[in-house]
């Protein structure tokens, strides 16, 4: 990691020293001067814009805190001083989709004090970066304040420039798994009033496009959007049964970043490393027993065994089987589960859902969860455990040095379903504890991620979002709907998607199974899945026999999940996205397609100089009635060639470009 640049900027912002007073406006421009951040106080409120290559993206809108404590932060301030300064920095990313990022950016803290007492003092912080901005209120230890605050509501507001066609995920409620299908739809017809999930894309047709998240989100409440009198406004998800309440802090405290993601293309969006830049740097100092790779997880394909000798089971032949399977074909991790429907570990709940004496830390009579681990160790696979979040979290660390104790080295935590402030420290809490312990941490039923796993990095990937899981029960995920992820949820960083199904039909043949769940799109679309989508833990959901001799596992066993460089060479909304990959000298290259057929020319002008050779697995002929068919291809290409995409409705192309010779 190399040191930080730090400079105080001299000569930006109209010749302003470091330290300006007295001032009641600020232009803050990214490093490039094609973003531009304008503030301003009027006698209501701090008011702000954005401005991009000249044209407005966000026009006036105001800023604000509510506390229990003296009501509302916002009317009557004055700007005490303006911090000015710059910084570019490249820092690494132990876990992530570049090795190496470069964070540079602009940034300026301007302290805001209330005109009449009690003089209430919050600083608010803005970044500018070149393909995007953020912003975060903090609040300092003061006289005025007393030890802690109760925040109630927080205005940040988003007076969109315009009628952009807005991708959201709209949401009944803060209770949720953020599961859904996205609707895209003109800012003018979304619904006052209604919660719009993070992140969410608005196109500036000929301008920008625009997404807004979170990041570094930290002893806070989850963020969500709404439209209420016309513009964009913040909604907080509120602490359980605390009747208004959204934050409980002690002075010093800042909220998590609010963040615009900005480009001319939705591949710069696509390309950002905002989130993590925004995130403190790791605080785990050896992490040298942190292994990301693929995993089994078979309670997707339906707990699927052969016919043999065995009783399938809870047990540890069933075990065996598909750690076997793992071991056969390199895959890191097998995940122990249960069966059908009855959870590994002691429980009384019905079901996966936990009872009243559930133990995380007793397998069930017969199984034992030391034999496994010692048959997986011995065959180079690691052992991966899922749990219920609350019974694991009411023995936290028992379970850990458990399950650290039998060899355990990851674990998904299960059925979360909130975002308040409590909930957001439990998962942290959960990610420093597992850390201690040497186990990685898969996030399920939760929200979006924030870049946490920069500062955690054995937080691996997360789901916090509709995915395969749905083909059990229906309806079924369209590539349609694969297609909006590039463009919502995964700009926010990694996610679990239960990808592997290898049992495609075409649309009209498509049922619901519980077991052996059926696929829409082509072999070639869930191939190029892998890579389209960041998550360091990618699972492998179906039984082995789906598998082995069919074409394309050749594709999955070889794909790293871990990556050097990432660049997004085609994308565009609703039609298709290209994502590719850099795993040492060697790229990966996945494109999906919506439900369109296209033909589609991908430049490979992001290889360095040099050959290399390409494996291409493409849609076949006649993927429309047989779409696990496909066509595999070998050739050698170079810097700036182009290929040529046939891409067939709901289909999609990989590639393995390997480098040759020095």
């Amino acid at each position: 990691m190399s040191n930080p640049v730090r400079v105080i900027c001299f000569l930006w912002l109209l010749g302003w020293g470091p330290v300006a007073r007295a001032q009641t406006a600020v232009r803050l421009k990214s490093p490039d001067g094609r973003l531009v951040f304008s503030f301003r106080l009027t006698p209501g409120a701090p008011v702000y814009r954005v401005d991009f290559y000249g044209q407005p993206v966000v026009a006036a809108s105001s800023l604000g805190l509510v506390f229990r404590e003296g009501g509302a932060f916002g009317a009557g301030l004055a700007v005490v001083s303006t911090q000015l300064s710059r910084t570019d920095e490249t820092y690494a990313l132990p876990v992530g989709k570049n090795r190496l990022v470069r964070n540079r950016y602009r940034q300026a803290v301007i302290a805001l004090r209330e005109k009449t007492a009690p003089g209430r003092r919050v600083n608010l912080v803005v970044r500018a970066f070149d393909d995007g901005l953020a912003f975060r209120y903090e609040v300092p230890a003061q006289p005025a304040w007393g030890p802690s605050y109760t925040l109630t509501e927080e205005n940040s507001t988003f007076a969109l420039a315009g009628n952009p066609t807005v991708l959201t995920l709209f949401r009944e409620n803060y209770t949720t798994s953020h599961e859904g299908f996205y609707s895209r739809l003109p800012w003018a017809q979304v619904r006052a009033d209604t919660l719009m999930d993070l992140p969410t894309l608005f196109e500036f047709p000929g301008r920008a496009y625009l997404a807004i998240t979170e990041a570094a989100l930290r002893d806070y409440a989850g963020l969500y959007l709404a439209k209420h009198g016309g513009v964009l406004t913040s909604k907080l998800s509120p602490l359980p049964g605390q009747a208004g309440a959204k934050v409980r802090a002690a002075l010093p405290h800042r909220s998590p970043w609010r963040v615009l993601l900005l480009g001319r293309k939705v591949e710069t969006l696509m390309e950002s490393n905002i989130v993590t830049s925004l995130n403190e740097p790791t605080a785990v100092k050896d992490l040298s027993w942190l292994k990301p790779g693929l995993s089994t997880f078979h309670w997707w394909n339906g707990d699927v065994v052969p016919d043999t000798t065995f009783s399938p089971g809870l047990n540890f032949e069933t075990n065996k089987y598909y750690i076997d399977f793992c071991a056969r074909h390199g895959i890191a991790y097998h995940t122990v589960i249960g069966y059908g429907g009855v959870a590994w570990y002691v429980n009384d709940g019905e079901s996966y859902a936990p009872g009243p004496h559930s133990d995380v830390t007793r397998p069930v009579p017969g199984l034992d969860m030391q034999r496994i681990c010692d048959y997986a160790k011995g065959k180079g696979v690691g052992i991966r455990v899922w749990v219920h979040w609350k019974p694991f979290y009411d023995r936290l660390e028992q379970a850990l040095a458990q399950f650290e104790a039998w060899g355990v080295r990851g674990m998904m935590v299960d059925f979360m379903d909130r975002d308040d402030q409590e909930m957001v420290n439990i998962q942290e809490e959960i990610l420093r504890q597992s850390a201690r312990h040497r186990i990685h941490v898969q996030f399920h039923g939760a929200f979006k991620p924030t870049g946490l796993s920069r500062t955690y990095p054995n937080e691996l990937t997360r789901e916090g979002t509709l995915n395969y899981e749905n083909n059990k029960w229906g309806p079924a995920m369209t590539p349609d709907h694969d297609l909006d992820m590039p463009f919502t949820r995964l700009l926010a960083g990694p996610t679990d998607y239960h990808l592997g199904g290898f049992r495609a039909v075409p649309p009209g043949q498509f049922k619901p199974q519980y077991t052996r769940p059926l696929m829409i799109g082509t072999r070639c679309h869930m191939l190029a899945m892998y890579v389209v989508l960041e998550s360091y833990l990618g699972m492998v959901c179906d039984y082995p026999a789906a598998y082995e001799g069919q074409p394309g596992f050749g594709f999955i066993e070889a794909l790293p999940t871990v990556w050097d460089e990432t660049r997004v060479p085609r994308a565009a909304v609703g039609q298709y996205a290209c994502v590719a990959r850099r795993k040492g000298p060697d790229w990966f290259v996945g494109t999906i397609n919506g439900s369109a057929a296209r033909t589609l020319a991908v430049k490979l002008d992001f290889l360095p100089a040099g050959a290399y050779e390409a494996t291409i697995f493409s849609d076949a002929p006649d993927v429309a009635t047989a779409p696990n068919h496909l066509v595999r291809q070998t050739r050698l290409v170079h810097r700036g060639d182009v290929v040529e995409m046939a891409l067939a409705a709901g289909g999609g192309q990989a590639m393995v470009l390997r480098k040759q010779g020095p």
